[in-house]
């Protein structure tokens, strides 16, 4: 059995399908691991959900952004941005399916025997892991419960970025989202950024890349997408970061865990 992790899909499936033709995926007795953000600015996140989905237990998926924003417009509390290509999946047949099946997804994931996690953005250094994986869950279930449209109306903002001032429950579940899901850069202090999302080098000396915190990922492994501009380059060891930018002409980046071998798929448009 292989365990593969991929970057940023966001509605590439021809190239996540060929990719996985390269490495002769079989759904059998591989793994696929999904770094959040399945959908959107590509033309084909239908496709790429259903497929994902029919893996079933061979798919390891978390949440992005850009999946919980899919999860807001269908409920009608946000408007598709004309940039996205999610008409097809709102108009689907099964689309109520689809949208019970994203909101039960988890927003972290860990390798089974490994201390390996997998989120969309990162480990915000305002946590351990213990509270990492806790606040987690608790968005998790808050997102399946009766009250998913509540709180999925809750998730939009950007305070607090400063886990100390997160003191409501809709504090603390508006801080989970966006440290799992949007973050990239943080201040000093580990409070969040949600502005800077060029590549560490040319950032501002106040703003630090989440992984650069003294102790960050001392004992653990962190897989995650969301920041196409590192380009699969992170300066910590422990970090791995898988996208790179396919649906922005780029390419799709595939990990193969066991010995670390990348395997890539230029973007087709």
């Amino acid at each position: 059995m292989a365990i593969y992790f991929v970057g940023d899909i966001q509605g590439c499936f021809s190239e996540l399908s060929l990719l996985l033709k390269q490495v002769k995926f079989d759904k059998n007795k591989d793994e696929l691991w999904v770094a959040g953000d399945m959908v959107a600015r590509g033309a084909q996140s239908l496709e790429t959900l259903e497929f994902i989905m029919a893996l079933g237990c061979s798919a390891k998926v978390v949440l992005g952004n850009h999946d919980l924003h899919l999860l807001a417009t269908y409920y009608n509390l946000k408007k598709v941005k004309e940039k996205d290509h999610l008409s097809q999946v709102l108009n689907a047949p099964n689309v109520e399916k689809i949208m019970d099946w994203l909101a039960n997804q988890p927003l972290i994931q860990k390798l089974p025997n490994e201390d390996v996690y997998m989120s969309h953005a990162g480990l915000t250094p305002q946590w351990s892991i213990d509270t990492a994986l806790k606040q987690a869950k608790k968005a998790q279930k808050r997102l399946h419960s009766k009250k998913r449209v509540q709180w999925l109306r809750e998730m939009y903002g950007e305070c607090p970025n400063n886990w100390a001032d997160a003191k409501t429950e809709v504090e603390q579940f508006r801080y989970t989202i966006n440290a799992l899901t949007r973050m990239r850069f943080c201040y000093k202090d580990g409070s969040l950024d949600f502005e800077y999302k060029d590549e560490p080098e040319s950032a501002p000396k106040f703003l630090k890349p989440w992984f650069n915190f003294e102790n960050q990922l001392k004992d653990i492994q962190w897989v995650f997408g969301h920041w196409a501009s590192l380009m699969g380059v992170s300066s910590n060891v422990n970090a791995y970061p898988l996208d790179t930018g396919c649906v922005w002409g780029n390419h799709l980046t595939l990990l193969r865990w066991h010995d670390k071998q990348y395997f890539t798929q230029k973007s087709l448009t």
